[in-house]
């Protein structure tokens, strides 16, 4: 697979494109859009005072507002890059403002509970092209960004039976100039795809460090002393963006809930195997984990390296 991004566009596939929201995932579309060229403007909106301020001395848009609204007047592209669950909110503001033609698209980990909410909002004319790049750090905030996060990782698109098929296109073309293998899926089968191997993951990861920082009041501080390469893991994970996790599990709630049962269900076969000295049962569960981590790597989709090895170019 290709390390760095492709050559710049001749002619951008869009011209004003519109980012509601400039945390990792905004600002590192921005960058993307600006190397690559798929834009000839690139507006930010945030309603964070020292976030506007931050994006505009790095020089990550042309335009920066507070007001979505204004933002995406004669906007061909709007993506919205904010928590999940305020995506209707923000679909709701801008629709009274979006010219016909426009297409409006997210980066959200839950596309059934985003689609609900926000098409509803959406005049006649304007296509919603929803999508999820699965790709991000534990770091959040303007500064987190960086043009190559979403090279050789995938975005998943999930449009609406019958959404115009140009408008699609031009999207899946989008996410493709900036280095991301594109995928089609249901959204239902999206949000339970991604329950299992994203959004249960963190859960799990939020709770044992949870449970480490009970544990450090009575050890002091010998849990962060003497931490393991695997409680690392967890901690980075579990430093994820609070508001927007707390989202993506209240909009997913019934995936969430459903893998979580089938996760307590082994983990509790794991349990009465180490009761009762089952190493065989154990052997086994460890060599098919490890043949899938080995799967993972050959992909491509992991490197035992900072930022899964992408070049920060």
């Amino acid at each position: 697979m290709p390390e760095r991004l492709g050559s710049p566009r001749e002619t951008p596939l869009f011209r004003r494109l519109v980012l509601v929201g400039i945390g990792l995932i905004g600002s590192s579309i921005a960058l993307a859009a600006r190397r690559q060229n798929l834009a000839e403007r690139i507006v930010a909106v945030d309603k964070d005072e020292g976030v506007r301020a931050r994006v505009a001395e790095l020089g990550l848009a042309d335009e920066i507002h507070a007001d979505p609204a204004q933002a995406v007047a004669g906007a061909d592209l709007v993506i919205l890059c904010v928590p999940v669950g305020a995506c209707g909110a923000v679909a709701k503001a801008i629709a009274p403002a979006l010219a016909p033609g426009a297409i409006v698209s997210d980066v959200g980990s839950v596309k059934g509970a985003v689609m609900a909410s926000v098409e509803p909002h959406l005049p006649e004319g304007v296509h919603f092209v929803p999508a999820h790049p699965v790709a991000g750090t534990e770091n959040s905030g303007p500064d987190a960004g960086f043009p190559t996060l979403f090279l050789n990782r995938w975005s998943i698109l999930t449009p609406a039976y019958g959404t115009d098929s140009d408008a699609v296109e031009r999207v899946r073309a989008f996410w493709q100039g900036m280095g991301a293998n594109v995928e089609f899926m249901s959204a239902p089968h999206h949000d339970l795809v991604l329950a299992i191997t994203s959004h249960v993951p963190h859960l799990i990861a939020y709770n044992i460090v949870g449970t480490a920082a009970d544990l450090e009041r009575v050890t002091e501080k010998e849990v962060i002393k003497f931490s393991a390469g695997g409680f690392r893991d967890f901690t980075r994970i579990a430093a994820s963006d609070p508001t927007m996790w707390r989202d993506v599990f209240l909009n997913n709630k019934e995936a969430v809930l459903e893998m979580l049962s089938r996760f307590n269900e082994d983990l509790a076969a794991l349990a009465r195997a180490i009761r009762w000295d089952d190493g065989e049962a154990l052997h086994k569960l460890f060599t098919r984990t490890r043949a899938i981590r080995r799967g993972i790597i050959s992909e491509g989709q992991d490197a035992p390296l900072v930022d899964f090895g992408r070049p920060r170019e």
